[in-house]
């Protein structure tokens, strides 16, 4: 029986994920030279051309394309078979690396992943943060276990992986209390010309809010637009005007930062997921994530849903 070289395979799984064999090498921390020949070697077992250049890339064949299928399967069946047995009990910290969308208010992604410190065991907790494009990536070549966002993931991306609804809420308005109690008056419409400081356009939130709006017909006066929730709490903070955000902040906004809440909608919904590679989650430290959204966190807004699979 003739067996195909897994490492073979790696190396191109991981050239067709990244785009180039530069990229390939940094991650794999193999030579160039290496790598290609590897992948010469794989495609003279298989008798098939994998891979192209495209102008500066290296584009997948017709043929590369169903080996890639092949290859996220069996990939994704061996972390699996890690993470199984990595979540046995060992005596060393159990490790927890969790991407999270830099759009998701730090105080939300604190609330959900803090349920996995206590699980009995120790657990090691690794959190990267960046644009949820990005943190896909690395999801798509096991370099974390989960991702904490406030979308599912998009469906244009080459990347098996599982999107799980964890809760959803309303959306409240608030503003430092000097501003709040005019603001208040005539919700929404006082809306309209007011000072009001947005999350960057290419959000599901932002597009959300910009379409509430326009059902509204309220033109806010937009002094900022921000790529960090944590930014833009600040610039609220200093009294640079309004902002919206997921009504589970109610309390925090209040309590931590002395902002006022001045209005509410359910009309905007705010969606929070946890991505995996898993279609049922088996890691015990994101299964503890996963119940903290739907148990504690949304309880009164929780909604169950299956895993939306994206595979292309």
């Amino acid at each position: 029986m003739e067996w195909l070289n897994y490492h073979h395979l790696l190396y191109f799984w991981t050239v067709g994920r990244r785009g180039s064999v530069t990229a390939a090498s940094a991650q794999l921390r193999l030579a160039a030279p290496t790598i290609s020949a590897q992948i010469k070697k794989l495609e003279d077992s298989l008798g098939e051309k994998l891979l192209e250049r495209s102008g500066r890339r290296l584009v997948l064949t017709e043929e590369g394309r169903l080996v890639m299928s092949y290859a996220d399967e069996i990939f994704s069946l061996g972390q699996e078979l890690r993470s199984a047995i990595k979540d046995r009990p060992t005596g060393r910290p159990l490790r927890l690396v969790v991407g999270i969308a830099d759009v998701l208010p730090k105080w939300i992604a604190y609330r959900l992943i803090e349920p996995a410190l206590h699980l009995g065991e120790r657990v090691q907790v690794i959190c990267r943060e960046g644009r949820p494009e990005r943190l896909l990536r690395d999801l798509a070549v096991h370099e974390m276990d989960v991702i904490l966002s406030d979308a599912p993931m998009p469906p244009s991306l080459n990347v098996k992986a599982f999107s799980h609804l964890l809760g959803e809420c309303g959306i409240s308005f608030f503003a430092k209390p000097e501003l709040a109690p005019v603001l208040r008056r005539r919700f929404p419409r006082s809306l309209h010309g007011a000072p009001f400081l947005l999350p960057s356009g290419n959000t599901t939130f932002r597009r959300s809010l910009d379409q509430w709006f326009e059902e509204q017909g309220v033109h806010p006066a937009m002094l900022g637009e921000f790529d960090d929730f944590a930014l833009l709490r600040t610039f609220a903070e200093a009294g640079m005007g309004a902002f919206a955000a997921p009504a589970v902040l109610d309390r925090e906004m209040k309590a931590g930062y002395g902002l006022t809440k001045f209005g509410h909608t359910d009309a905007v919904r705010g969606r929070f997921y946890a991505i995996s590679v898993e279609r049922r989650l088996r890691h015990p430290a994101v299964v503890a994530i996963s119940e903290a959204g739907r148990q504690n966190l949304f309880a009164k807004t929780w909604r169950p849903a299956a895993a939306d699979g994206r595979k292309a």
